[in-house]
């Protein structure tokens, strides 16, 4: 699938989403996503090779944003949330002495601050890793919400000095997980109301009030 980039006021934005089914009608009437695969590996490949391939058309964008599904066990169902910060729950190199979480011999810390926020949506923590949580697998995460890319494609926005911003639906966590349509049944919901939320975003930037964190 092609992807183009959001022309919105002065500035490009680059939407990034995982898989077609969260890609629904409301979506389609306004974005163009790249579709970067799930999990990990997926998305921070093809994010990267995306990013590769504008830089040497001199064709960055300002701001990408990453859009899609996400679980939790305690947050609103179906309701959307953005992530002010991001941490990588598969990394544990604690036999060696690291703090889990902590990418060894990296000068990172194991929770990344999401580089800026916009207004009139709630901000929370964010877990990204390889596995799909459910049930009691929530008692392990320090996060609110669980998701399987934004994490690896921030780290992929590191490398061209780019703010991500990651926007979620919640599509599951209430109830534990044993088939797709667990993770299907509501995002017609999800697609309409990251829709809207789309909308404020494009106003945030049209506005200039982004906020940046540091």
């Amino acid at each position: 699938m092609t992807y183009s980039l959001k022309q919105v006021g002065d500035k490009k934005l680059l939407y990034v989403m995982a898989a077609q089914p969260e890609y629904g009608p409301a979506l389609q009437a306004r974005i163009n996503p790249l579709m970067c695969g799930i999990g990990p590996v997926e998305s921070g490949v093809n994010v990267t090779h995306a990013l590769t391939e504008l830089k040497l058309s001199n064709d960055l964008p300002d701001y990408v944003v990453s859009l899609g599904s996400a679980g939790s066990r305690s947050l609103e169902q179906t309701g959307v949330y953005q992530a002010k910060s991001v941490s990588y729950r598969d990394m544990d190199a604690s036999a060696l002495g690291f703090e889990k979480g902590t990418t060894p011999l990296l000068d990172l810390p194991k929770e990344l601050t999401m580089p800026v926020l916009m207004n009139g949506v709630q901000a929370v923590r964010l877990s990204t890793g390889a596995n799909v949580v459910s049930g009691s697998a929530y008692d392990d995460i320090d996060a609110d919400m669980v998701d399987m890319e934004t994490f690896a494609i921030l780290r992929a926005c590191h490398l061209f000095d780019l703010p991500l911003i990651s926007l979620r639906g919640i599509s599951d966590g209430k109830e534990e997980l044993d088939k797709l349509e667990d993770w299907t049944e509501y995002l017609h919901i999800i697609d309409e109301k990251l829709a809207e939320t789309v909308d404020i975003l494009h106003e945030n930037v049209v506005s200039g009030s982004l906020t940046y964190q540091s």
